[in-house]
């Protein structure tokens, strides 16, 4: 096994031929999907250009990797607010955990990173048992994950009233519906540097005034067949109108249509509303995780 560094676009397409071989070895291993990290892409980080540790087997292929991601809010040059990602086999065992941790931990420290969390499967002994040993505790929960089968999936759910749904594809002659110029100056070029981003599954709702109301950003990675929503939001003055529930159940057909045999979806555990729309749809919950801080 020979360690690696990648940075960039390199780094994305490493991270996603390795998240995509954990899926094909597993169907539900691990808390991450490819397309969920190339949507961490979208917005300028501090962490672009800083050097994220692999391990190759003797054939080339991604066995794991330590990620670090800043999602503070792009103001200051120092990491502000790290989290890494520990992506692993599923038949890793205890001392490979160890030590790709440790090592992981070793490579920040490095790069001057003086506090950093990470989400981790309630249910994963081996990973919390090596975290806690180092130095780690829960700071709080994290995410809810849940999956839908293609076979399961609802109907559309109708649109009413005045509002219209498009996709990018529709709105290429608009700034794109996600923008704004702290938080995500170039998303359009950023989304475009991805290999899963399509434009026909980013969708949006107009109102009346063709004024955004809701948008969902749906993923179909065709190495696993599987898809994934991941974002959605409508604003505040078009709450409570079916508008998501229309955006969600939408773009899920689309994605099966597409090829996608099951969904993923996560939410935080304490938002009510989004656990409603997503189990009320047919999505079953399947891992809860933990936020662990050292």
């Amino acid at each position: 096994m020979r360690e690696e560094q990648r940075a960039g676009l390199d780094y994305l397409d490493a991270v996603t031929s390795l998240l995509n071989r954990v899926r094909n070895a597993h169907p539900t291993h691990g808390s991450f999907e490819a397309a969920e990290l190339q949507f961490w892409w979208s917005v300028p980080r501090p962490t672009d250009d800083l050097s994220q540790l692999f391990w190759f087997d003797d054939q080339g292929r991604p066995e794991a990797a330590v990620i670090v991601t800043d999602f503070g809010d792009g103001s200051s040059l120092l990491y502000e607010d790290p989290t890494l990602t520990i992506i692993l086999m599923p038949d890793a065992d205890p001392a490979w955990v160890a030590h790709v941790i440790e090592r992981g931990l070793a490579h920040v420290g490095e790069h001057g990173m003086t506090s950093v969390e990470l989400e981790v499967d309630r249910s994963d002994d081996v990973m919390r048992d090596v975290l806690e040993t180092n130095g780690f505790s829960v700071k709080g929960d994290g995410l809810a994950e849940c999956w839908l089968e293609a076979g399961a999936r609802p109907e559309a759910s109708p649109l009413h009233g005045t509002y219209r749904l498009l996709s990018r594809s529709d709105t290429m002659h608009r700034p794109h519906h996600m923008s704004h110029p702290q938080q995500r100056p170039r998303i359009e070029q950023r989304l475009q540097q991805t290999s899963l981003y399509r434009p026909d599954l980013d969708l949006l709702v107009l109102d009346g005034n063709d004024e955004l109301a809701a948008y969902g950003l749906f993923w179909y990675d065709p190495a696993t067949a599987i898809g994934v929503v991941e974002p959605m939001r409508t604003a505040d003055d078009h709450q409570r109108r079916g508008l998501a529930r229309h955006i969600l159940t939408t773009g899920i057909e689309l994605l099966v249509q597409a090829g996608a045999e099951r969904i993923s979806i996560a939410f935080e555990q304490d938002n009510p509303a989004a656990s409603h729309l997503y189990v009320s749809v047919g999505f079953e919950p399947h891992r809860h995780t933990e936020v662990f801080a050292r």
